[in-house]
């Protein structure tokens, strides 16, 4: 017999989708659905109103008083102040000279510099708005292909949601209740495959059709090995410094991630200083804008946190599994099922929204997942974490809402249209796609290199 009740949860989901094209605060919306589904369990007597007061120590104790979470802030503001150092301009105009005489040089710098400053900041809408200020307006005037050029900005300003020092792990770590460190280890080589690939396509594609990239003047920079290494020398030492402050003191054991959060941070000051950007204006913008972004997010949190609660209190775990079961999939198909559910979420929704939607809800399946000697039990969730990075990855670039395309377009030069930037993003989704299969058939690409450094 059906039982209204025994849906709720369903219905939950069904309009807490709709509300989120609404363009209402995601927060609020996420709340607000618990908060009237709580109500509406309490008509159907499945929900009771002092369940409520639960919210409170969940939220403090969850979110509030989570040491992991305060790396979060540490992080924005690290990427933030590096956005105002200079650091990105000096690293662009060394990697142009460098790759003067290969094919499609500008964008292979792109690539790099987008690789490179995702290992010191996991902030996407600054990098991908650098970027784009940094590097389109030379490629318009070298004549690139617009939508390759457009392509590149967006897919490189991207990684640093995969490569550490990246929030969405730290979000997700807390999330799956797994270490931060881990999690950080296991993603480097899948992000660094994802830019080789870029790369490779990018070489290859200018290599047969040069007229896409015209190649850069011979004369462009320094002229001696002396003055070179000296350009290469100041360009390079301060992201590599800030790597290895960040990255380094988490590989060695020297700090934990939330620690080498705040290194990172200290760093950044010091870079700002050093190039002589650091004042009283910058500090003040920086920190403003640092705690507005901190804030939307911890506002999507408590939000979340609401919906989580009711979803669970009214028997939305029980609905899951139960479907689940009754679908026969198995792991593999469930695995496929889920990762075709978040591919699909990323046309419409953030990569927040979908994390924090998605991974609850299934966090007890995953648990779960056996898949023989293919994956040990006890890492099954490490590789399916990262799968889940790699795949919301695609977020940022597929349309309507790929807000890395917003970003983009937003700071673009008038003849650049979403026309050229939505054809461009096409064959980097198709390498992040190739990027996940790569990790799913191989799980060593993400469990090797914590094996060997964490053990």
């Amino acid at each position: 017999m059906f039982y209204i009740e025994d849906y709720l949860p369903a219905f939950m989901f069904v309009v807490l989708g709709s509300l989120l094209f609404s363009g209402y605060p995601v927060a609020f919306i996420l709340g607000g659905v618990g908060l009237v589904f709580g109500f509406v369990g309490m008509y159907f007597d499945v929900f009771s109103f002092i369940q409520f007061f639960n919210l409170a120590p969940r939220i403090w104790g969850g979110i509030a008083e989570n040491l992991v979470l305060t790396a979060i802030p540490m992080f924005i503001f690290m990427g933030t102040m590096l956005e105002r150092s200079g650091v990105a301009n000096e690293l662009l105009n060394c990697l142009q000279v460098l790759l003067r005489r290969v094919p499609g040089g500008l964008a292979l710098s792109v690539t790099l510099m987008g690789t490179i400053m995702a290992a010191t900041t996991g902030i996407i809408g600054a990098s991908v708005v650098m970027m784009t200020l940094l590097a389109l307006p030379v490629m318009v005037e070298r004549r690139y292909n617009l939508p390759l050029a457009t392509g590149t900005i967006a897919a490189s300003g991207t990684l640093g949601i995969l490569i550490p020092p990246s929030i969405m792990l730290v979000i997700m770590a807390d999330l799956l209740a797994r270490s931060v460190g881990n999690l950080f280890v296991a993603a480097i080589i899948p992000g660094f495959i994802l830019a080789g690939l870029y790369m490779l396509y990018i070489f290859s594609l200018c290599g047969f059709r040069p007229k896409l990239a015209p190649p850069l003047p011979g004369e462009m920079g320094p002229q001696t090995r002396a003055g070179l290494f000296l350009m290469v020398l100041r360009s390079f030492l301060p992201p590599l410094f800030l790597i290895f402050m960040v990255l380094g003191s988490i590989l060695f054991g020297w700090a934990t991630p939330t620690e080498a959060a705040s290194v990172g941070a200290a760093g950044a000051i010091l870079l700002a200083a050093v190039s002589g950007k650091l004042n009283w204006s910058v500090m003040r913008d920086v920190v403003e804008r640092s705690a507005l972004t901190g804030g939307m997010l911890f506002g999507i949190f408590l939000g979340a946190t609401c919906f989580s609660y009711v979803f669970r209190a009214l028997g939305g775990d029980d609905l899951v599994i139960g479907t689940v079961e009754s679908l026969g999939l198995g792991s593999w198909g469930l695995l496929f099922m889920l990762m075709g559910l978040v591919f699909v979420l990323g046309f419409f929704f953030d990569w927040i929204e979908i994390t924090l939607i998605v991974l609850p809800v299934f966090a007890p399946i995953i648990e779960l997942l056996d898949f023989g000697d293919h994956v040990m039990s006890h890492e099954v969730v490490y590789w399916f974490a990262i799968l889940i990075a790699v795949n919301l990855q695609t977020s940022f670039l597929t349309p309507p809402f790929g807000f890395a395309l917003f970003y983009l377009k937003g700071v673009a030069p008038p003849q650049v249209r979403l026309q050229h930037i939505y054809k461009g993003i096409i064959p980097f989704v198709i390498l992040q796609l190739v990027g996940l299969g790569l990790v799913m058939v191989f799980p060593d690409l993400a469990l090797w290199l914590p094996r060997i450094l964490l053990d």
